[in-house]
């Protein structure tokens, strides 16, 4: 039993028809987004170098237009449920050729039918699912850079002020090597002065032995003048 016909196909379409390119050429571009959902149809058209993939994209952008403002359809929710290029008109010219002759140039042309529909409920479930978890994966991304990015600030925070404590108030132990320079000093300084006290104490001693051996010395002679 034969399927449905080409304009039998359920859904809104877009027709362009008589466009200057070969159908074999078209149909090439027709096969990358046959079943794709619109808005990845769309991004594949975008990504193919093909002069095919530029004209099927503007049917494509009027098949979407035409479900959006004739049949109230959600654009969201379309897929291409159907494309296929047919054979139009060969346009005949002749080129000259050598001992008279002339040769045919066949120039073809194509029509592009591009036919829309709503996708399948189990399709939209599925679909909403994926982009309910990616909505979430998103949003859990954003609030763990957030913490990461907030704990990193308040961490710099806290080592500036440790550094600016650190200027304000010098730490004891740096303190302790001053307090032990300051006590060697005094040690030598009172080192210093007890010697001095020691060689004046030296000097008067020997000051007292000298007067006491003068003093001998001349009652030795007073005695003698007396003999």
């Amino acid at each position: 039993m034969p399927g449905l016909k080409t304009n039998e196909i359920a859904g809104t379409r877009a027709v362009l028809r008589h466009y200057r390119m070969s159908a074999y050429k078209a149909r090439q571009v027709l096969d990358l987004v046959r079943g794709k959902d619109v808005d990845r149809a769309a991004e594949i058209l975008r990504a193919t170098p093909r002069e095919g993939a530029r004209v099927v994209a503007k049917v494509l952008a009027s098949a979407v237009a035409n479900a959006r403002n004739n049949d109230l359809l959600d654009p969201d929710d379309l897929y291409i449920s159907a494309c296929y290029a047919d054979e139009g008109t060969t346009i005949k010219r002749w080129r000259p050729r050598a001992r008279g002759r002339a040769t045919r140039i066949r120039k073809r042309t194509c029509h592009i039918t591009v036919i829309v529909s709503r996708l399948p409920e189990d399709r939209l479930e599925r679909r909403r699912a994926r982009q309910a978890d990616q909505t979430v994966a998103v949003r859990s991304r954003r609030v763990a850079a957030s913490r990461r990015s907030a704990g990193a600030s308040e961490e710099a925070g806290s080592t500036t002020k440790k550094d600016q404590d650190a200027v304000t108030e010098p730490d004891e132990t740096e303190l302790e090597p001053v307090d032990e320079l300051e006590a060697t000093e005094d040690s030598e300084t009172t080192d210093d002065v007890d010697a001095e006290s020691d060689v004046e104490v030296s000097d008067e001693a020997e000051s007292d032995d000298e007067a006491t051996a003068e003093e001998a010395d001349a009652d030795v002679a007073d005695a003698e003048e007396k003999d």
